[in-house]
């Protein structure tokens, strides 16, 4: 059976009363450039305040490539041979997906700030990303979960909590969404939550590739009988909050920073993690093989370890940061909105995304093909 490690807002903030006040570990020369850097990263990750604040310090401008899945990334250094980029950004599971690659080169922890972050994720790459035994090949940036948004003036779930199934649900036809690979997969928690598929069936599959077949297939069967009553596939945040704003979506299955980022804007909106249970990732940082600009990598990844532009940041795009201390200058707003999207034992229940071997990745796609072709 796959192994699910527990995944828990303590577990992932375990250290945080950790000093963060170390200096700065970028040299000289950064600070006196006028380079560049270019970041492949999630669409919605670096706010223009952020980069405005980066640059003014340090006179690094940051070309910020937005992506919105993990497959856009290695597309993308795949087709480069990981030349053209200084820093991208895979999530904690993937891996196994990259190892064989060659496609990134270790950091120098000694010019890392590695106490100013939450130390269970520091050991994600220490441990899961020592890529050939070469060294860490990723250091973690953001965290967060795919849950349950809704527009609170349209729609309430029946009970406490939200279920991934009403996405599904006949009553909200034509007025739901979700991305289509985890919305699938977080179809099979549901079916297992009413006794329609096997207990851990889902993570089951992860262990090979006959099992998960036929977990799949049950679960793209079952998905593609209800594929009309999904409105909108979504494959970044703006697409999400486009959803819930502008394209007639009551209740669909996001991630938290979108419908947060809204409820912090005064929109109708809630984020709650669901009865089965909030999927949980980390985003984290990796450097290519072809990175040119090594100074400006380190003056940039200097300046997101610092909790004051972390907590602004994360007040804005509505995600949580791996740096420690960073929620002090996130706003009384963020630790409310947190609150709320994760009540009572909500951050007990989180379910981890598991590595993906490759065998697995392309699998996948193969189902995820079929549903959306159906």
């Amino acid at each position: 059976m796959a192994k699910r490690t527990s995944l828990s807002r303590r577990t992932l903030l375990k250290g945080a009363g950790a000093s963060v006040l170390a200096a700065p570990l970028y040299s000289k020369r950064a600070l006196a450039s006028s380079g560049e850097i270019n970041v492949v990263m999630w669409s919605d990750y670096l706010p223009p305040e952020f980069l405005e604040g980066f640059e003014a310090e340090t006179g690094i401008k940051v070309n910020h490539i937005g992506i919105g899945s993990n497959e856009e990334i290695l597309s993308m250094m795949m087709a480069s041979d990981g030349r053209g980029f200084d820093l991208v950004t895979p999530t904690n599971m993937r891996s196994l997906q990259w190892a064989p690659l060659d496609l990134l080169q270790p950091f120098d922890l000694d010019r890392v700030n590695v106490d100013a972050v939450n130390p269970s994720m520091i050991r994600i790459g220490t441990e899961s990303w020592n890529l050939n035994k070469s060294g860490t090949h990723w250091l973690p940036h953001i965290w967060g979960t795919e849950g349950i948004a809704y527009r609170t003036d349209l729609w309430s779930p029946e009970g406490d909590a939200p279920s991934f199934g009403d996405v599904w649900a006949a009553e909200n036809a034509g007025k739901t969404m979700g991305r289509a690979h985890s919305m699938m997969l977080c179809a099979g928690l549901y079916l297992e939550r009413i006794g329609e598929m096997e207990p851990e069936s889902v993570w089951d599959a992860y262990d090979d590739e006959d099992t998960m077949r036929k977990v799949w297939g049950q679960i793209t069967d079952w998905c593609i009988e209800r594929k009309d009553r999904i409105k909108l596939i979504w494959n970044d945040a703006e697409a999400q909050k486009f959803g819930l704003l502008e394209d007639g979506v009551i209740v669909g299955q996001t991630w938290d920073g979108p419908p947060l980022a809204l409820k912090t804007a005064g929109e109708p909106v809630h984020y709650q993690a669901p009865i089965e249970g909030a999927m949980a990732w980390v985003d984290g940082l990796s450097l290519p093989v072809g990175a040119e600009n090594i100074e400006q990598v380190y003056a940039f990844i200097d300046y997101l370890y610092r909790p004051e532009p972390a907590g602004a940041a994360a007040a804005v795009n509505g995600y949580n940061t791996a740096v420690l201390g960073a929620e002090d200058f996130a706003g009384d707003e963020f630790r409310i909105n947190f609150a709320e999207a994760y009540p009572g034992d909500s951050l007990a229940n989180l379910n981890p995304w598991l590595a993906e071997a490759p065998w697995y990745a392309d699998a996948r796609a193969g189902f995820v093909n079929r549903f959306e072709s159906a």
